[in-house]
C-alpha cells in the first residue's frame, strides 16, 4: 500500500484548483446495503459492504470504517451494550487500578471486535479503488481511560490520583498504539485518533493527559509513513494549539454553531497542519434540503479559499437517518466548486 503525506496530498488538490471532499458517512452508508449498525460493526462482511457501497455511491477522497469509540474498552472486558440501530456503548462500572496489570496480559490481536474491524481494513485495501486513502479510527488515550474508569472519575483523577491515573492512561496510549499498528500492518494510510473527552479538559490538562501520550504514538506511526488526524468533539477553539503541539498531522474539527471557526483556527496554526471539516452533522445534513447543504458548503468553501490546508468533511460521523439525497449534494457542491488558487 502507497504511503501518503496528508498536507502534500491536500496542497496538491489545491494546485489543481479542487478539494479534497471526504464526509464522515459510516452510519448512512448502513442505509445502502440494507443492514444495521449492530451487524455491520460485528461481521466484517457487512461492515466492509457498508464501505464498499459508500465508495461506489460518493467516491470520497478519504474513506474510514464506521466509527466506533467501544472497540478498545470492550476489548478489555469492559461491560458494552450493542443496540441494533445505534454505535455500541459502554456502561461504566466499577474499575480498580490493580486490573491494568492483567489487562497488559491480554492479546488483543486475538479479540474478535478489533479481528473484525482489522479484517474490513484488509478489504478495504485489497479492493477499494486506489485514489481512495484508507483510513482507520482509533480512540484517544483520555477518552480511553475515562471509560474504563469512568468518566466523571477520570476528570477528578486528573487533580486527585495523578500518578495512578497516568499509569491508566499510559495503558490505554499503549493498547491504542497496538490497535493503530494492527490497522498499518494490513494498509492503513491514516490514523485517526478520536477524543471527544478532552474538549473537557484545560489546555495545560490536555497536554498531560493526551497531548503527550498522543505525540509519542505518533512518532512512530510516523516512522512507519503514517500520518495521523486528531478529531475532539464539542468546541475544541481552547485546544487548538495543544492539539497541534500533539505533532499530528490534521486535526478534525466539529460543526460552526458550537463554537468552531475554522478560519480563525487556519490563521493560528502552521499551514503544514491540515484542517479537516466541519459542515454539520445534524442542523444542516439531517435536517436541511440539499438546497441548504449545497450552500453551506459552498459558503465554507469560499471562507477557506485562501488555505491550502483544508479538507471539506463533515464535523463528526453523521447519524444514520440522514437523508441521502443530502449527502449526494454534499459531495456534489464539494466537487463542483472551484478554488480560486492563490499563492502563498
Amino acid at each position: 500500500m502507497e504511503r501518503i503525506n496528508l498536507y502534500q496530498l491536500v496542497k496538491r488538490a489545491y494546485h489543481e484548483r479542487r478539494r479534497l471532499v471526504a464526509p464522515l458517512v459510516g452510519f448512512p452508508g448502513v442505509n445502502l446495503v440494507d443492514t444495521s449498525i449492530k451487524l455491520a460493526q460485528q461481521n466484517y462482511g457487512e461492515h466492509y459492504k457498508v464501505i464498499e457501497a459508500i465508495v461506489q455511491r460518493y467516491h470520497p477522497d478519504i474513506i474510514f470504517p464506521l466509527m466506533d469509540l467501544s472497540v478498545e474498552a470492550n476489548a478489555t472486558g469492559r461491560y458494552t451494550i450493542f443496540p441494533v440501530n445505534d454505535s455500541a456503548t459502554v456502561v461504566h462500572h466499577d474499575f480498580s487500578y490493580d486490573e491494568i496489570k492483567a489487562m497488559r496480559r491480554i492479546d488483543y490481536q486475538k479479540d474478535t471486535r478489533i479481528f473484525g474491524y482489522v479484517k474490513t481494513l484488509r478489504l478495504m485495501n485489497e479492493n477499494l479503488p486506489a485514489d481512495v486513502v484508507r483510513g482507520a479510527y482509533v480512540i484517544g488515550p483520555y477518552s480511553l481511560a475515562g471509560l474504563i474508569l469512568g468518566a466523571n472519575q477520570a476528570a477528578l483523577a486528573t487533580i486527585l490520583e495523578k500518578e495512578r491515573f497516568h499509569q491508566l492512561v499510559g495503558f490505554a496510549a499503549d493498547l491504542i498504539n497496538q490497535y493503530a499498528n494492527f490497522f498499518i500492518d494490513v494498509g492503513a494510510q491514516l490514523v485517526c485518533i478520536l477524543e471527544p473527552s478532552g474538549v473537557m479538559l484545560g489546555p495545560a490538562q490536555f497536554r498531560e493527559f493526551s497531548g503527550n501520550y498522543i505525540r509519542k504514538i505518533v512518532k512512530q506511526w510516523h516512522q512507519r509513513g503514517v500520518p495521523a488526524v486528531l478529531h475532539v468533539c464539542g468546541n475544541s477553539m481552547h485546544l487548538i494549539d495543544e492539539m497541534v503541539a500533539s505533532e499530528v498531522d490534521g486535526l478534525s474539527l466539529d460543526a460552526p454553531e458550537i463554537g468552531v471557526d475554522l478560519v480563525k483556527v487556519a490563521q493560528k496554526i502552521p499551514e503544514t497542519v491540515v484542517i479537516i471539516g466541519n459542515i454539520s452533522p445534524v442542523r444542516t445534513i439531517m435536517t436541511g434540503s440539499p438546497e441548504q447543504v449545497a450552500t453551506e458548503v459552498q459558503d465554507l468553501l469560499l471562507k477557506m479559499n485562501p488555505y491550502p490546508n483544508f479538507v471539506l468533511s463533515t464535523g463528526c460521523d453523521l447519524p444514520q437517518g440522514v437523508p441521502l439525497e443530502n449527502i449526494d449534494a454534499f459531495v456534489r457542491a464539494g466537487r463542483e466548486f472551484v478554488v480560486e488558487y492563490q499563492q502563498r
